[in-house]
Parts: structure tokens; sequence; C-alpha cells
């Protein structure tokens, strides 16, 4: 495609930028291996990295990671932090600082391991405990039509 061809040079860009991405997540998941109180979820091959704890709520360790700036992606069943590297993402620099933050918010967890979980993470982390699943797509969608209504209840009018 002539994207790929603009963007990484054709095949050869392309391999490369690709290599590239693969070793940014083996770097981080050995980072990750070495934070005590977390755990690399699964055997990740190429360009997405999750990790979890078990000695911590891991909802936390979001929260406090988003305050210092970083956009990561929370899971479910079991519960965890996920980032999807990119060409765009991947700097050493970038990632000695994820891992910087995440060893320093380890460390801040395991000194309140029980915790409970605020804000935005929390409200994600107690969808999953709803035991009838069944109604989170009904909370889901209703949560995205109000999201996204553009009528102002105070006056009536269109926003």
């Amino acid at each position: 495609s002539s994207g790929i061809n603009a963007e990484y040079g054709g095949r050869n860009g392309y391999v490369s930028a690709t290599k590239e991405v693969i070793a940014g997540a083996r770097y981080l998941i050995a980072g990750l291996e070495k934070i005590p109180g977390v755990e690399v979820m699964g055997n990740p091959q190429v360009s997405c990295v999750a990790w979890t704890s078990d000695t911590f709520n891991i909802y936390n360790m979001s929260s406090d990671l988003s305050a210092k700036g970083w956009n990561l992606h929370l899971l479910q069943f079991p519960a965890g932090i996920h980032i999807q590297l990119t060409k765009r993402n991947l700097m050493q620099d970038t990632l000695d600082k994820l891992l910087s933050d995440i060893r320093d918010s380890a460390a801040l967890q395991m000194s309140r391991p029980n915790e409970e979980a605020t804000g935005a993470a929390a409200m994600y982390g107690m969808a999953a405990k709803i035991p009838d699943r069944s109604i989170v797509d009904d909370i889901a969608k209703e949560f995205w039509r109000l999201y996204y209504s553009t009528i102002n209840n105070n006056n009536n009018n269109s926003l």
C-alpha cells in the first residue's frame, strides 16, 4: 500500500519498523519482570504488553500512571493494564520513563496493598464485579447515549 511506502520506505522499511516494535516490547517485558509486585500477563510475542499484580490493586497503579500523563488501557478478567507499542511510542527513553513510573507506582501500591481503587479505574474494576453480566451491555449503551446526547436538560436547547 502507498501508506506503507510513504511512511516506512517500502517493505524493507516496514520490516525494519516491525523489528523495532518487537525489540521495544521485549525491552519493556524485561523491565517489567524486574519490578516487584508486577507480573507480565501471558507471553507477549509482538507489540501488545500487559501486566497485572497479585500483590496490590492494579487499578490503583493505572490511576497513578494516568496522573503522571500515561494513557494506558485497562483489562478485566483478569484485571490488568496494557500498552500497544508502535514505532511512535517505543523510543527507549520513553520506555525507560514508563518503566521508572511503573516501578515507583508499584512501590507505592505495595506499601498499601489493600487500598480500594478510586476514580475512573475504580468504575472499570467495579464493572468487572457485576454478577449479572447481561446488564453490562445495557449500561454501556446508556452511558454512550448520554455521552453523545446534544440536549441540554437545563433549558431544552441544543448545545
